[in-house]
């Protein structure tokens, strides 16, 4: 028998089968002996295929086979850098939440975010949320932001959950597709999910005020049917997001401004660093191409996850700076 899992918890997974019921499952000890890197051999919107097990107490399932995926989000963890991660497969679009500064949100994670949707062939958009909250000064950030996304061809949306804007586009994007919610603990991901699916009434915590970060308050991956023909998966925050499996050569080719220009280079296996007659580095120096982005590049190229971890540390402090104000 074949479902989809909706829901992991690291032991069992939340099979919805193929007749529209739930059954918890279990795995065999050697889906983790067969390569899988990752730590969780199962990922939320995988196809799988399960036996049922009768026990004394309820009707379980035992999962036996996945089915091969159209895609997948993964990540390597900032603390653990040895360790990866599947957030969720099988996914049509994911909408990565950015929140200018409650919590703040890096240029470095959003490209870090980008750069893998693009590397697993997943169609992302920016939700720039809680616009409600900004200042003028905010405004102005957050629509440089937009700018600089839109000129790359990628959808933003500018969205309040608490005052209901912007979720008919928002939802016109999800309507007959598996979206994805992901983004910092605090961006409002499970706010934003109540906004469009009330009736879920998933929980939701407030900012922590003595750093303006958010508190987990989603702790496993979870998908849910959605009445207007979709489903979402609501995942947890995540606070760094490391880049997996490139190849050097490869990286810049998921920064579409950098591979629009690539055959413009002298060097065929331009890294865009310090060759000559660069097209991606002539486009920087005329301001075609963001700073912002070349240093996101730049990092992931050289593996620089300590200076990335310093921008989150900076990023934090920042924050309670201006909490302290």
């Amino acid at each position: 028998m074949t479902g989809i899992v909706y829901k992991s918890t690291g032991s069992w997974y939340t099979i919805k089968t193929e007749k529209g019921n739930f059954l918890e499952c279990r795995i065999k000890g050697k889906f983790r002996m067969k390569g899988i890197k990752s730590t969780n051999p199962i990922a939320v919107g995988d196809v799988v295929d399960y036996n049922i097990e009768n026990t004394t107490d309820e009707t379980t399932g035992v999962i036996t086979h996945i089915h091969e995926r159209k895609n997948y989000i993964v990540r390597k963890s900032v603390n653990l850098s040895k360790q990866t991660h599947i957030i969720a497969s099988n996914i049509d679009v994911v909408f990565l939440l950015v929140t200018i500064n409650n919590p703040p949100t890096t240029t470095s994670f959003i490209d870090r975010f980008l750069v893998t949707a693009e590397a697993y062939g997943i169609e992302a958009v920016l939700v720039f949320n809680k616009i409600d909250t900004y200042s003028e000064e905010t405004v102005d950030e957050q629509l440089y932001l937009q700018y600089i996304y839109s000129e790359i061809g990628y959808k933003c949306l500018r969205v309040s959950a608490q005052e209901k804007k912007g979720l008919d586009e928002l939802k016109a994007l999800m309507v007959g597709k598996t979206s994805m919610f992901s983004g910092h603990s605090g961006v409002g991901k499970s706010t934003l999910v109540n906004a469009l699916e009330p009736s879920l009434n998933l929980k939701t915590k407030q900012i922590s005020e003595s750093h303006s970060q958010g508190q987990h308050t989603t702790t496993f991956a979870e998908m849910f049917d959605l009445s207007f023909g979709a489903q979402i998966i609501d995942t947890p925050g995540i606070r760094g997001f490391g880049v997996v499996d490139m190849e050097k050569q490869e990286i810049g080719d998921y920064f579409p401004e950098f591979f629009a220009l690539k055959d413009k280079c002298k060097f065929n296996n331009c890294l865009h660093k310090d060759e000559p007659k660069c097209a991606v580095k002539e486009a920087l120096e005329k301001d075609e191409i963001a700073w912002s982005r070349y240093k996101s590049y730049t990092q992931i190229l050289e593996g620089d996850d300590e200076q990335y971890r310093a921008d989150l540390y900076d990023a934090d402090r920042k924050a309670s700076d201006e909490t302290r104000k």
